[in-house]
């Protein structure tokens, strides 16, 4: 990745991303490998007005050293003072911006599957606290690494598979663009006119057909549609995700039927789960397959009773730059905004405008997304006559 494609993320993420404000402090993480763009946005946060830029980096090969040696009691567990520091982070208004990168799949190749399932940390849920109060503006952005690349791009050398994923990252981010923030901003306004169509309609459930794939998933009465601007509770603009190409609802946990297959790999910490296939009976997933990986998921989504519900419905159209690459990145960041997904966990209660529909938005420790979305699957609207109204057939709009 090159000086200029850094500068570029890093002003992005910084300036439309997490929008940073003047005084506020500033909080990166980074898998260790992504140093140059953390350099780059501490300095962008600073041109910005920051007071302070924490940078903390992770290591996934030491997580890989627990799984393999700690006792029981370890897994899972993260000491109290750093759930302490995600509620500071609250209490402050900090400013986050994470750094996103597939990790090598060395660091998780070989673990049981069970003990990695089981290791959600308590820190995760605090910070998924954090998101759903809205008391930070935050970012994740896309960070090329030559390991991502590697994976991405198996049959390229790693210096040409990294040119090209740097390429292609840069595309997606609309960065290739003299004005990116101009572009993001027309991409946005499009996103907006459709959530607020499909609000129009207030549809009863979402049904998905198709390839394998026959899911109802109810939804909320006073739940909205919306794409990814976000505005904190002190009134804060910013942009989650970047890329995203999605437009999402908090959908009615309770209310989910039928069977749905995963159209794109699903990458939970390292470790890939393929050829999922997921199975809901009155909301709960009760049966979780896949080619590989199901036992981490399966672990995931018996952390807690809402972890095995659905607290998002995304939709995506072909409109957007990912799927047109027809290209498997091992990031849910970027695969989720290439197809239509769901997630289970943690529902958006913002979305919710009534008090009683507010009471039954999902809660969990987890927030998981994956993809079942494609050209080949059909996306219908039922209202509560039971009449359907096409919303997307072959990637485009119909609403």
């Amino acid at each position: 990745m090159d000086d200029l494609l850094t500068e570029r993320l890093a002003e992005l993420a910084v300036g439309f991303g997490a929008n940073v404000q003047a005084d506020q402090i500033v909080m990166v993480t980074a898998e260790l490998g992504r140093e140059p763009l953390a350099r780059a946005v501490a300095a962008a946060a600073y041109r910005a007005g920051a007071r302070y830029v924490d940078v903390t980096y992770t290591d996934a090969f030491v997580r890989r050293a627990k799984i393999e040696n700690a006792g029981d009691e370890a897994i899972g567990y993260a000491p109290p003072w750093h759930v302490e520091r995600m509620k500071q982070m609250g209490e402050q208004r900090v400013a986050v911006i994470s750094l996103e990168a597939a990790i090598d799949p060395a660091a998780t190749d070989g673990l049981d599957p069970v003990r990695l399932g089981a290791d959600q940390s308590p820190v995760r849920q605090a910070y998924l606290r954090l998101v759903m109060e809205r008391l930070i503006n935050w970012c994740i952005i896309a960070c090329p690494t030559p390991e991502w690349a590697a994976r991405v791009h198996p049959d390229l050398p790693v210096d040409q598979a990294f040119e090209l994923l740097s390429h292609e990252i840069a595309r997606v981010c609309r960065l290739d663009e003299d004005d990116p923030v101009a572009a993001w901003q027309t991409r946005f306004d499009r996103l907006t006119e459709i959530s607020e169509r499909l609000g129009e309609h207030r549809f009863e459930t979402i049904h998905f057909s198709g390839d394998g794939t026959d899911l109802s998933v109810g939804l909320l009465p006073s739940a909205e549609w919306a794409c990814a601007t976000f505005t904190t509770a002190d009134g804060i603009s910013h942009h989650p995700n970047l890329p995203t190409e999605e437009v999402f609802t908090t959908p009615d946990p309770r209310r989910t039927d039928g069977v749905v297959r995963s159209t794109k790999p699903l990458n939970i910490e390292g470790t890939l789960v393929t050829g999922l296939t997921v199975r809901f009976e009155g909301g709960r997933a009760v049966a979780i397959d896949a080619d590989g990986g199901a036992e981490v998921l399966r672990g995931r989504a018996s952390r807690d009773d809402g972890a095995s519900r659905l607290g998002e419905l995304a939709l995506v159209d072909g409109e957007g730059r990912i799927g047109a690459l027809d290209t498997v990145f091992y990031s849910t960041l970027i695969d989720e905004n290439a197809a239509s997904h769901i997630a289970l966990g943690s529902g958006l209660g913002y979305l919710v405008k009534d008090e009683r529909d507010k009471q039954q938005v999902n809660s969990s420790s987890i927030h998981i997304d994956f993809m079942i979305g494609s050209p080949e699957i059909d996306v219908d609207g039922v209202n509560d006559d039971g009449t359907r109204v096409p919303v997307l057939r072959g990637g485009e709009w119909q609403i």
